[in-house]
C-alpha cells in the first residue's frame, strides 16, 4: 500500500500481483495467462495502475483512491497522495471521501425500496409528500425527479444568485424547502426536457424521510448499508460531525498551491454521502448480483427516462446507462467542494472501478476509464477519429462567432485557438467532415452550419457569416444556436440599464450602475462584479447571462438571467 515503507511497499505490490494472478485463474482467462499469452494490458496490473495516478503519488499534494473488482472479487485498492496536507496523513484504501453526485443512486434506491414496499408510486405527484412545492398548473411526479425531467429550478445556482453560494454559506434542507416554496416559474414543462437537477434529489430525500418516518441516513443504514456490510458509509447530515479517517477536500490553484475546500452544508440526498472505494465496490457487486433490494430495485435504477415525445435519455434513476467503446457502462460521477469522484460498472464483463479524489483538478472519470481499459482490453472497440475534408477558402472563418440559444439565452462561442490552427465549438476541437458539417471528439458530436435561419440543409458560408448552428451529440435532443451580432454599447447607452431590479422568486434586489465604460452590479451580501456585453441587451457576468427586457415603448423594464440549470429568472425594474 502506498503509505507503507519502501520494503513493505514492494512486498505489498508482490502480494497484490499474486492475488491478481490467483483471481485470474478463477475464470477462462486463466488458461491464457498460464500459456504465456497474457494481453500486454493485463501484465503487471498494479504497476500500470500506479502509472495512471503517478501525478498524485507524492507527499505534497492531495490525491485519489482507486478500487477495482472483477467477477465479484476485489482485485486492487490503492491510495495516492495526501488525505490531509496539514498533518501529513496519506490516503489509504480505507480513507473516507465525500462522493458528490455518486450519492444520487442511493437516494434512488431508497425510493425504489419504498415503491416495492407499496408506500409510494413513482407516478405520485411530488406535492402529495412535499406540499411546500408550488402548484405550477401541471403535476411534477417522483418519476420526473428521478429522471431529471421536472423543469424545477436547481438549488445551487438559485442560492448563488441570492448571494448565498455554496462554500460561503451554510445550507440546510429546510432552507431548500423554503427556497422552493417561493418558485413561480419552471425552466420547462415537466417531461419536455432533460436538465440535471440537484433540487429534485434533495426533495427525494425529504420524501424518503416523510414516507418512512426515518431520516435518510437511518433508512439507508437499515435497508442498504448495514445489510451489505458498507460499514464506512453514512450521510453527511451534520457537517460539524467528527468523521475519523475522512480526507480533507482541497482546491487546486493555478500556481500549484492548494486551499482547503470543504462542503459546509447539511443538504443531502442530491449528494452528501461519505464512503470509501471498498464500500462502493460492495455496492456495485450488489447491483451486478443483488443480495439486498432484489433484481426489481436494480432494474428500476437502470431504467432510462423518456421525455413526453418519447425520446429516451441516457440518464436512468441516479445512474447513467451508456456505452464505453462498445461495452455497456452504468456509471455516475460526482463533484462537491474539493471532492471529485466516479463509480462505474461494465456489467456484461462484471468489472467495477471507482476513483475518489480530494482535490479539484483531477479527472476521476478519465482515470477510471484508463483503469478499465486494462480489464476490458479484448472487448473495446477503437475510438473513431473524424476524417477532415476540404472546405472552401475562408469558410471556417465565417463560422467563428457568438451564438445564442433563443429558448434559454445560453451562449455558444465558436473561436480559433491562438495559433489559428484549431477551431473550437464551446471549447471542443472540431474539424470539417462533410458539406457544412463539423465533428468533434469521437465524431458523435456534430454541428451543422446553416447559411440562413430558415434553412434545413447545411452548407459552408460563402458570402457572409453563418446564420445558425444545429448541435447534435447523439445522446440528447439537438440544440439550435443563432448567430448574434457584436454588442459594444457606449457609457451613455449603458445608462439605460442602470437602476434597481427585484426578483420575487429570490426576494433579492440587484443594483446596476455604470462605472467608467463598464456596467456593474452589486447585491447583498457584499456581492459585486462587472458585466461584459455579449449580444444586444445581453451581458455576461459571474458565469451567467443577463438579458435586459424592454417595454413596448422601448424602455428597459426588467431582465432575465440564464444560470445554467436556471432559465429565464425574472427581475423587474423598480
Amino acid at each position: 500500500m502506498r503509505y507503507q515503507g519502501k520494503q513493505q511497499r514492494w512486498r505489498s505490490v508482490v502480494l497484490i500481483i499474486c492475488v491478481a494472478g490467483a483471481l485470474l485463474t478463477a475464470h477462462p482467462r486463466a488458461q491464457v495467462a498460464a500459456s504465456g499469452q497474457v494481453p500486454a494490458a493485463r501484465e503487471n496490473l498494479p504497476a500500470q495502475i500506479d502509472r495512471i495516478f503517478e501525478r498524485w503519488d507524492r507527499g505534497g499534494t492531495p490525491g485519489c483512491a482507486v478500487g477495482v473488482s472483477e467477477r465479484g472479487s476485489v482485485v486492487l485498492t490503492r491510495g495516492y497522495g495526501m488525505a490531509n496536507l496539514e498533518y501529513g496523513v496519506r490516503i489509504k484504501p480505507e480513507t473516507i471521501f465525500e462522493s458528490g453526485s455518486v450519492a444520487k443512486q442511493f437516494t434512488s434506491a431508497a425510493i425504489a425500496l419504498l415503491a416495492i414496499d407499496g408506500k409510494l408510486s413513482r407516478q405520485d405527484p411530488v406535492r402529495k409528500f412535499v406540499p411546500e412545492l408550488p402548484d405550477f398548473g401541471v403535476p411534477i411526479t417522483i418519476q420526473h425527479f428521478l429522471n431529471h425531467t421536472s423543469g424545477l429550478r436547481s438549488q445551487w445556482p438559485m442560492l448563488s444568485l441570492a448571494g448565498r453560494p455554496p462554500g460561503l454559506a451554510v445550507h440546510t434542507v429546510d432552507e431548500i424547502l423554503e427556497l422552493v416554496s417561493g418558485y413561480t416559474e419552471l425552466n420547462f414543462k415537466p417531461g419536455d426536457e432533460y436538465l440535471y437537477n440537484n433540487t429534485a434529489f434533495t426533495l427525494l430525500g425529504v420524501i424518503v424521510q416523510r414516507v418512512s418516518g426515518k431520516s435518510l441516513n437511518d433508512f439507508t443504514q437499515e435497508r442498504l448499508f448495514k445489510p451489505l456490510g458498507m460499514a464506512h458509509t453514512q450521510w453527511r447530515d451534520d457537517f460539524t460531525k467528527i468523521v475519523p479517517d475522512r480526507a480533507t477536500g482541497y482546491r487546486a490553484l493555478p500556481a500549484g498551491q492548494f486551499r482547503t475546500n470543504m462542503p459546509f452544508t447539511n443538504v443531502i440526498g442530491n449528494g452528501g454521502l461519505l464512503t470509501t472505494v471498498g464500500d462502493l465496490l460492495i455496492w456495485n457487486e450488489n447491483l451486478d448480483r443483488p443480495r439486498v433490494g432484489g433484481q426489481l430495485m436494480v432494474d428500476e435504477l437502470q431504467k432510462r427516462g423518456r421525455l413526453n415525445d418519447g425520446f429516451e435519455n441516457e440518464y436512468a434513476q441516479g445512474l447513467g446507462v451508456t456505452e464505453y467503446r462498445g461495452v455497456r457502462e452504468i456509471s455516475h460521477g460526482g463533484s462537491t467542494a474539493g471532492y471529485q469522484t466516479f463509480l462505474a460498472r461494465w456489467p456484461d464483463e462484471h468489472v467495477s472501478v471507482t476513483v475518489l479524489c480530494n482535490t479539484s483538478g483531477t479527472n476521476p472519470g478519465g482515470y477510471a476509464h484508463q483503469v478499465a481499459d486494462l480489464f476490458l482490453v479484448d472487448k473495446l472497440k477503437d475510438v473513431p477519429v473524424p476524417k477532415p475534408v476540404d472546405v472552401p477558402a475562408g469558410a471556417l472563418e465565417q463560422v467563428a462567432g457568438v451564438y445564442r440559444e433563443r429558448a434559454t439565452d445560453a451562449v455558444l462561442r465558436v473561436a480559433w485557438d491562438k495559433d489559428k490552427k484549431t477551431l473550437r465549438v464551446g471549447g471542443l476541437a472540431v474539424v470539417p467532415t462533410g458539406a457544412g458539417v463539423l465533428s468533434g471528439g469521437d465524431g458523435s458530436r456534430t454541428v451543422s452550419v446553416l447559411n440562413a435561419a430558415d434553412s434545413v440543409n447545411p452548407t459552408w458560408p460563402t458570402s457572409g457569416p453563418a446564420a445558425r448552428l444545429i448541435d447534435r451529440d447523439g445522446r440528447s435532443k439537438p440544440r439550435t444556436w443563432d448567430r448574434e451580432q457584436p454588442f459594444a454599447p457606449t457609457p451613455a447607452q449603458l445608462a439605460a440599464f442602470a437602476g434597481e431590479y427585484f426578483c420575487q422568486e429570490l426576494g433579492v434586489a440587484y443594483t446596476f450602475y455604470v462605472e467608467g465604460d463598464a456596467l456593474k452590479v452589486r447585491f447583498r451580501p457584499a456581492q459585486r462584479f462587472a458585466l461584459t456585453p455579449v449580444f444586444q441587451d445581453g451581458f455576461e457576468g459571474d458565469g451567467n447571462i443577463i438579458r435586459f427586457t424592454r417595454a413596448a415603448a422601448g424602455s428597459v423594464d426588467g431582465l432575465r438571467i440564464f444560470a445554467g440549470r436556471v432559465r429565464h429568472l425574472r427581475f423587474v425594474k423598480r
